[in-house]
């Protein structure tokens, strides 16, 4: 099949949306199609459930909505309808009395900056959706905590030093308990009572009713409380309070993103495989995969403010993909791993890999077409500097597709909230509709918590052997206070090398022979 042929029968355009979606570098051969029937009508069906509020959840017990969040009259009950409808008007109303000075700062002043609390899923899909969309003429300036390395929090914390009395602090956590996030607040808090400032009020707070942040915020009198629900999972909770109370306070179109990402999904309904983007961009990841682990999607978005799509989608697909046993308990090892940055910048860095490197690759390029909001000048050869960006990402489609590589084209219009929302909820769908051609849960997180639990212990380790140290009045080594405390004693080295760097109660002698070294209190 020729170039041209090949195009037409592998185009997807959406007029009412103006999505558009180019699969003809994917493979995806009508041999192929007849042999995945079975598996997209039950995945298809596994969705349709899903949205009338079956459990998709099953290690958890749980619906799986954020699909209502931009479409809450398919929630599957009046009252779930109902909080949806509620909290999206709550935080219309406190973004417009916190831009209008009726909600002020301890000291009278109107609040300039906010400052976001959260980890994961409670800061990646802000992050990247303030990022891309903002502009000069926002209505306040958003900083995120987004980890508990003290020297990034210092970082912010400087940023609005010379105005913390009139920045607002959000802090998102749906259990309550996420201990990065524990830390940046009582960092803030730390900042903003050096200050004499009340961080009470000055915050709000995003989490699970009857949480732990929940108790606390209520005891402490932080100025307002947002719910998460247990129907949300962190890495798709962008379109809750989450991303929309940010996203409201920065003067954001968040009327726009919702609707944006309803469109998409209406169109990700279809049973139509060629007028369901979703679905092609989920059929094009298993085309490549096999159904099995081990590939990388590399996410090139052509466009400066969606840098941080590809960051984004890590968490996205990662998270939910990348599964060590499937429903049935079988181990599977899935995943499909996710890179990128932005065009052109890749291609003087690693396209030059894309092209000639591994075959266990296949690139999504995103394509946005209009340029910049005016005019742009020719700046050599009669084009402008957006047509060499075009020709740069078509260049590059090119180069990989003859070495072999599988690409796909997604393209909209512009950068705007309706579109940024419309692409979040094209991958969310993809992500959904591939975990069910493989079997897997996408809407859980077991690992995750494997390195919790494992730092909690290393927690009680360090202090464990802290209070050694200083009780045997000697210097030890790593292996001497580890018989001591019982512990491993290469995690008593790393523990005691950081001590040591950090707390003046403590001091090292180090020498080459590193496991040697000795420890001692000062």
């Amino acid at each position: 099949m020729d170039a041209w042929t090949c195009l037409k029968n592998c185009v997807l355009y959406s007029p009412e949306t103006g999505l558009m979606a180019d699969w003809s570098g994917m493979d995806l051969s009508e041999e192929y199609l007849r042999s995945m029937e079975g598996k997209i009508g039950a995945a298809l069906d596994a969705m349709e459930a899903l949205e009338g509020g079956a459990i998709a959840n099953p290690d958890e017990n749980r619906m799986v909505g954020h699909y209502w969040l931009r479409a809450p009259e398919l929630a599957p009950t009046e009252e779930l309808r109902r909080e949806i409808a509620d909290c999206l008007a709550k935080v219309k109303a406190f973004a417009a009395d916190v831009h209008a000075g009726r909600i002020r700062s301890e000291r009278g002043e109107t609040f300039q900056n906010v400052l976001v609390a959260g980890i994961g899923g409670s800061s990646l899909g802000p992050v990247f959706v303030s990022k891309a969309l903002g502009t000069p003429e926002d209505k306040m300036k958003l900083y995120f905590l987004d980890n508990t390395d003290p020297a990034g929090m210092d970082a912010v914390f400087e940023a609005v030093r010379g105005e913390l009395s009139r920045t607002l602090v959000i802090v998102i956590s749906k259990s309550g308990g996420t201990i990065e996030t524990r830390n940046c607040m009582e960092e803030a808090r730390a900042v903003y009572e050096a200050e004499g400032l009340s961080f009470a009020r000055h915050a709000v707070c995003v989490t699970g009713a009857g949480s732990k942040l929940d108790r606390t915020a209520d005891e402490a009198g932080f100025l307002a409380h947002f719910p998460m629900w247990d129907f949300v999972g962190g890495r798709t909770s962008v379109m809750s309070a989450v991303g929309l109370l940010p996203l409201a306070l920065q003067g954001l179109d968040i009327d726009g993103f919702l609707r944006g990402a309803a469109a998409c999904d209406a169109l990700g309904r279809t049973r139509e495989v060629r007028r369901n983007p979703a679905l092609v961009m989920a059929l094009c990841w298993h085309r490549c995969s096999g159904g099995e682990g081990g590939t990388t999607n590399v996410v090139l978005p052509y466009k400066d403010s969606l840098e941080l799509l590809a960051k984004y989608l890590q968490q996205l697909t990662m998270e939910s993909l990348g599964k060590e046993l499937d429903l049935d308990g079988k181990k599977v090892c899935q995943g499909l791993a996710v890179m990128g940055n932005k065009g052109t910048s890749d291609q003087h860095s690693y396209v030059q890999q894309l092209v000639g490197g591994p075959s266990n690759i296949f690139v999504t390029f995103i394509q946005v077409l209009r340029d910049r909001a005016g005019r742009s000048i020719t700046v050599g050869e009669e084009s402008t500097s957006g047509d060499y960006l075009n020709a740069f990402m078509l260049g590059t489609k090119k180069a990989l597709e003859s070495h072999g590589k599988h690409t796909m084209i997604f393209t909209v219009p512009e950068v705007s909230a309706y579109h940024v929302g419309q692409l979040i909820a094209l991958f969310e769908r993809a992500v959904g509709i591939y975990a069910r051609f493989v079997n897997i849960n996408a809407y859980h997180q077991p690992a995750v918590e494997f390195g919790k639990r494992a730092a909690g212990g290393l927690i009680e380790t360090k202090n464990a052997a802290a209070r050694a140290l200083l009780a045997a009045g000697r210097p030890m080594t790593a292996e001497e206070l580890a018989r001591e405390i019982g512990a491993d004693p290469a995690d008593v080295l790393r523990l005691m090398l950081h001590l040591t760097a950090n707390d003046p109660r403590f001091a090292a002698e180090l020498r080459p022979e590193l496991p040697e070294s000795t420890f001692f209190a000062v």
